[in-house]
């Protein structure tokens, strides 16, 4: 929508990606007390997160390389990123350095107590941040949908000319504020241990139906007529569903069980 306009230098695409982070890592400053993590183990959880979302920026690039050599039988790197590269990338990247971190500092294996509020407390924050994140394509242009006529159609510059175009950007940033509003509720009422789940399910869900409106090159994922992110999207569902079982029938106790050393 505004593509070369530039603040300090700075497109708003960029802008909007500094002011997410910000966004997401204030609120978890704020609401860390409110999950029940303690310092040590927030302290542990944004140097973790901070690693993850700078080697997650290169697993979304490398995840988007990947899907066009699918399709076009080329590698070429920096062609563009996809979020579901960084959001799987960069997690795995801030488990391995939360558990390296915690058993450092940890001594009674408090980070592993505490997971599960670490997770539930980093879910509305990626959200929040990724919908300040779409908020960027919207200014930028990219990631946009079909062609319309609707009153709802937003002006967009693609391959170089304006095109009125559904603004599925801005409708996935308004639910990913809705989402992460929502956890944050839940937080604050105290019954967000199943936040991970709500945000995969849902998430997964959103962008399943959302990708029928996406128009610009989805790359392709080897599964038939689904594009790599309806694919991805079914993962995360079922990830989320498995880890919501496992939490309630499993981890729950064991985590409640835990014995603290030295106790």
């Amino acid at each position: 929508m505004f593509p070369h306009t530039e603040f300090l230098g700075l497109d708003l695409y960029l802008w909007m990606i500094f002011m997410g982070v910000l966004a997401g890592m204030a609120a978890g400053r704020l609401c860390s007390a409110r999950a029940g993590v303690s310092a040590k183990v927030f302290n542990i959880t944004v140097l973790s997160a901070a690693i993850g979302l700078i080697l997650g920026y290169i697993f979304a690039v490398l995840t988007e390389s990947f899907w066009e050599f699918l399709e076009n039988g080329t590698f070429v790197w920096g062609t563009g990123a996809t979020f579901y590269g960084g959001l799987i990338g960069g997690t795995m990247v801030f488990l391995a350095v939360y558990f390296l971190l915690g058993k450092l500092f940890c001594k009674d294996k408090e980070h592993i107590r505490e997971l599960v509020k670490v997770l539930s407390l980093a879910a509305p924050c990626v959200a929040l941040a990724h919908a300040f994140g779409r908020l960027g394509c919207l200014f930028e242009g990219c990631c946009y949908g079909q062609t319309t006529d609707a009153w709802y159609g937003i002006e967009l510059l693609v391959d170089g000319t304006w095109q009125k175009r559904v603004p599925v950007q801005l409708f996935e940033a308004i639910f990913l504020f809705v989402l992460a509003v929502l956890m944050f509720l839940l937080i604050y009422r105290r019954k967000h241990f199943y936040n991970l789940s709500l945000y995969l399910i849902l998430y997964g869900i959103w962008r399943f139906f959302i990708e029928f409106a996406r128009a610009d090159d989805r790359g392709i994922s080897g599964m038939g007529a689904l594009s790599p992110s309806q694919f991805l999207s079914i993962v995360l569902i079922a990830v989320g569903i498995a880890f919501a079982l496992f939490y309630r029938f499993f981890l729950a106790r064991r985590i409640q069980e835990a014995p603290h050393e030295g106790s």
